[in-house]
């Protein structure tokens, strides 16, 4: 039996790799690249310096047609462009950050909707993925982001949590701006990406099916 799961799980990892499949993950590996240049704040929610972009958007539109697998695989063409695009200027920690969290939409998104295609469990898939993406965005923002600002660019963490509480008077400590600013602004920035999703599903759900 666990031979046969294994054969099941390699040839899915195969199938990523056909020639169709490896011209669409650049095609939406590229398009992700283009639209993460795209950035605007939530100044209602989050401190400037955090951006929200749509690049999921491609990303997860190839993950339903290829799988979990060239999800993960357009996630690293989104960045290795984005880079050729426009330069680091984290040191490579925020395009780091960056797919981590896209990857921890897409790939619980892809395994949910590649156990049974259909609109229900894309919804279902994009639930899971959106609450996914907001934990691993809290944890990043915790233990790797806010760390290295406050290393790289000299920005005291009182300084950081101090930008929340101009916006949200409830934060005041690290806790609660991963809370009231980090969770809800990666929760936003994965409802609108589904959306977008969802409402393309119909005119996509043929090459979804193929």
């Amino acid at each position: 039996m666990e031979k046969t799961s294994s054969v099941t799980q390699t040839k899915k990892i195969k199938s990523a790799f056909t020639v169709k499949n490896l011209v669409l993950i650049a095609m939406f590996g590229a398009l992700a690249a283009v639209l993460m240049l795209f950035e605007f704040p939530l100044p209602f929610l989050a401190p400037s310096f955090y951006e929200l972009d749509l690049s999921e958007i491609p990303v997860l539109i190839g993950t339903f047609m290829m799988g979990p697998v060239a999800g993960v695989l357009i996630e690293t063409v989104k960045i290795l462009i984005k880079l050729l695009l426009k330069p680091t200027s984290t040191a490579f920690v925020g395009e780091l950050a960056n797919f981590c969290v896209g990857c921890a939409l897409v790939v619980p998104a892809g395994i949910i909707y590649r156990t049974h295609k259909t609109k229900k469990r894309a919804v279902i898939g994009l639930c899971t993925g959106t609450l996914a993406m907001a934990l691993a965005a809290v944890i990043l923002n915790t233990y790797v982001m806010l760390p290295f600002y406050t290393t790289a660019f000299h920005m005291p963490l009182d300084a950081i949590i101090g930008a929340g509480t101009e916006i949200i008077p409830f934060v005041n400590s690290t806790f609660t701006f991963m809370l009231f600013c980090v969770a809800p602004f990666n929760i936003i920035k994965g409802v609108l990406t589904s959306l977008v999703v969802v409402l393309c599903y119909k005119r996509i759900s043929i090459l979804l099916r193929s």
